[in-house]
C-alpha cells in the first residue's frame, strides 16, 4: 500500500473507521492498550535521498533510467535505514509491511532478510541487542520488548537487508512517554559495494558489517550495497557524488573482473573528488574466497582485480591526492575459513570480523 505523507495525515485523521492494511485502530493488539506511531513521520537515518519513489528506497526515483535495471530494483531493499526513538514503555512492538513474499534465501534467514533489529542504548552508552522479528508473512507483528522497568530508554531499529518496507509502525504502552529521534545531521559515512556490503549473509540487520560500524563510531552510514551489482557504474558513482558524506568506502570488487576495475576505477575516484575535493575516499580489496588457497584459479582472480585496483590508487595518489586510502583484503573476514556462509558471503562471525578490519582503516583517514 503506497501512500502519500499528505494522505496519510488525511487517513489517519479518520481514526477507528480507517482500515488499512493489517494497520486499522481496531487490531487487537490496540485493545491491549498500545499506541502506534507511524515511522515515516519523524523519518530514517541511512537515507541518502528524500525524493524516493517509496518512502523506504534506497535511490530517488529519477535514477530509475539512470542506473542498472538490478541497481534501480535492489534499491528498493531498505538495507542500513535504522529508526530512532525513546519511550519509557514496558512494552515495544512493531508492525511491518514488506514488499516481498520472499522473505529468507536458501543461505540467508528471513531475520535477515526481512526482519526488524532492535537495540537499546545502555546506561554506559553501549548499544545492547534487544530482540529481532521473525517474519512469517509479509504482515509482520511482533513484540520486541516485554516487561522492562519504567525508565526513560534509546532505541535503534534496523530495517530489513534484503527486503523492502512499505510500511513501518512502533507500538509503546498506551500513556508511555514517546519521543521520535530525527536522522541525525551529522556527515554520515557512504558505503558502496556489492551483496557482501547489502548484508548477506548475516542473521539480523544489525549484524551487516556496515551496521556494526556505525554503532562503533556512532555515526550514520548509508548502505549502497547491491547485490551482484556493485561495479563502479558511471549512473551509479554519478548519484554517489550528490551526497555528502564524511567518507566514502568502495567495496565493489568481489562483482567485477580485472578489466572492470582497471577501467572503471579512475573515473569513480575523479567523479567523487570533483565533487568532493577533500571528502576521505578508502578504496577496499575484494575480501578473499574462504577456499581460495584450494583453486589456484580464484586466488588468481583474487591477485588480477587487486593488482589493477591498487595501480589505480596508486596513480590517483601520486597525483596528489591525500585524502586517498587503501585496504588490502586478504584479512577482511580473518584466515581460518571460518568467517563465511558460503565461501564469499560473510556469516556473523566474518561480518564482525569485517568491521574491525575496517574501524582502523577508518581511523586513519580522520588522521590526515
Amino acid at each position: 500500500m503506497n501512500i502519500s505523507r499528505k494522505e496519510f495525515v488525511k487517513l489517519a485523521a479518520l481514526g477507528p473507521i480507517w482500515m488499512g492494511r493489517g494497520f486499522s485502530n481496531q487490531n487487537p493488539l490496540n485493545s491491549r492498550g498500545t499506541e502506534f506511531h507511524n515511522v515515516m513521520e519523524w523519518g530514517v537515518e541511512g537515507k541518502g535521498w528524500g525524493d524516493t519513489e517509496r518512502f523506504y528506497d534506497r535511490f530517488p526515483s529519477r535514477a530509475k533510467n539512470k542506473v542498472p535495471e538490478s541497481v534501480w530494483g535492489l534499491s528498493h531493499h531498505s538495507a542500513g535505514m535504522m529508526v530512532r526513538f525513546k519511550t519509557d514503555s514496558a512494552n515495544v512492538k512493531i508492525k511491518m509491511d514488506l514488499l516481498s513474499a520472499n522473505l529468507a534465501m536458501p543461505h540467508m534467514p528471513a531475520t535477515g532478510v526481512s526482519g526488524f533489529d532492535l537495540y537499546v542504548r545502555t546506561n554506559h552508552g553501549k548499544w545492547q541487542w534487544a530482540k529481532q522479528a521473525m517474519p512469517t508473512s509479509q504482515q509482520v507483528s511482533a513484540d520486541l520488548v516485554n516487561g522492562l522497568s519504567r525508565e526513560m530508554r534509546e532505541y535503534a531499529g534496523y530495517l530489513p537487508l534484503y527486503n523492502g518496507v512499505d510500511r513501518l509502525e512502533i507500538g509503546i504502552d498506551s500513556g508511555a512517554k514517546f519521543e521520535p529521534i530525527l536522522p541525525s545531521k551529522v556527515r554520515p559515512m557512504v558505503y558502496y559495494g556489492t551483496s557482501i556490503c547489502q548484508g548477506a549473509c548475516a542473521s539480523r540487520p544489525g549484524i551487516a558489517y556496515t551496521a556494526i560500524i556505525g554503532r562503533m563510531f556512532n555515526e550514520p552510514v548509508i548502505n549502497l550495497g547491491f547485490s551482484g551489482s556493485g561495479k563502479m557504474d558511471e549512473g551509479v558513482v554519478d548519484l554517489l557524488a550528490e551526497l555528502s558524506p564524511s567518507i566514502y568506502i568502495i567495496d565493489c570488487l568481489p562483482n567485477m573482473n580485472a578489466e572492470q576495475v582497471k577501467s572503471r576505477t579512475a573515473p569513480l575516484i575523479r567523479t567523487l573528488r570533483k565533487a568532493h575535493p577533500e571528502t576521505p575516499i578508502l578504496l577496499v580489496e575484494d575480501r578473499s574466497f574462504a577456499q581460495s588457497p584450494l583453486y589456484p584459479d580464484l586466488q588468481r582472480a583474487h591477485e588480477d582485480r587487486r593488482k589493477e585496483l591498487y595501480q589505480a590508487f596508486r596513480a590517483a595518489k601520486d597525483s596528489g591526492d591525500p585524502a586517498l586510502f587503501y585496504l588490502k583484503g586478504d584479512r577482511l573476514l580473518g584466515t581460518d575459513s571460518e568467517g563465511t556462509t558460503d565461501g564469499s558471503h560473510p556469516n556473523d562471525l566474518g561480518m564482525m570480523r569485517y568491521a574491525e578490519a575496517l574501524r582502523p582503516a577508518i581511523v586513519a583517514t580522520r588522521k590526515r
